[in-house]
């Protein structure tokens, strides 16, 4: 086994200890977990829980009721969300994929292969990798993992990141180290987000708390 891939299910052990079980994502049915990782785009998930609010009192949280909406009544309800405007011409595009590749039927979607379907994801426009791995694991329910913040600070902090890595390597080398399992992928990664606000924020990081401190490459010298 490598060092890295030690670390990565030392951590995963280490956090689900002493976290418990995450139960992601957010979302009654895959539609509004898709809607939710468009909406999350350089927010906090409470805006984003605002802006469902309103499709839902307004009955628009279907693929057809949503695309019922004047692009002008869906900028207003989704304005809690910031960015409102260029979110609802993202959301008016990942509609205009869905209409095309699976007849306004999320569901339907997914009968896609993963390899088939992330390319195509990718390929609207609004749509990066977090955001399309985001909508095929945690409402599709595909085995990909996936990558944001939250992850590359904590995995640089244990020296798992080097210079110039991008997104997908960080996530392949997570994915290596994993059981190729979508229920794996998606508990992994919610436990980073959790472990992040824990212990692990960009500015006061609290490594001496934290159940992953003996997996740091110096844990000897720890922030407090």
């Amino acid at each position: 086994m490598s060092h890295t891939g030690d670390v990565i299910r030392g951590l995963y052990q280490a956090f689900g200890q002493t976290l418990g079980p995450s139960r992601w994502w957010p979302g009654d049915t895959p539609f509004e977990v898709a809607v939710g990782a468009i909406l999350t785009q350089n927010t906090n998930w409470k805006n984003v829980e605002q802006a469902i609010a309103n499709l839902k009192r307004a009955d628009a949280m279907t693929e057809k009721g949503l695309r019922a909406l004047p692009p002008a009544v869906l900028e207003d309800m989704i304005r809690p969300a910031g960015s409102f405007r260029i979110k609802t011409v993202r959301l008016t595009n990942f509609l205009d994929f869905l209409e095309q590749e699976s007849g306004l039927d999320i569901e339907a979607l997914g009968q896609h292969n993963l390899y088939d379907l992330r390319p195509k994801l990718l390929s609207v426009r609004g749509i990066g990798p977090e955001t399309a791995d985001s909508i095929l694991c945690y409402a599709l329910g595909k085995p990909t993992f996936v990558v944001d913040a939250y992850t590359f600070r904590m995995f640089a902090r244990h020296g798992l990141v080097y210079e110039g890595m991008d997104y997908h390597e960080l996530q392949e080398t997570i994915m290596d180290a994993l059981p190729q399992d979508v229920a794996d992928y998606n508990e992994f990664h919610a436990l980073v987000v959790r472990a992040s606000k824990e212990w692990c924020s960009k500015s006061r990081p609290k490594c001496a708390a934290c159940p992953a401190r003996e997996l740091l490459p110096d844990p000897e010298r720890l922030p407090q």
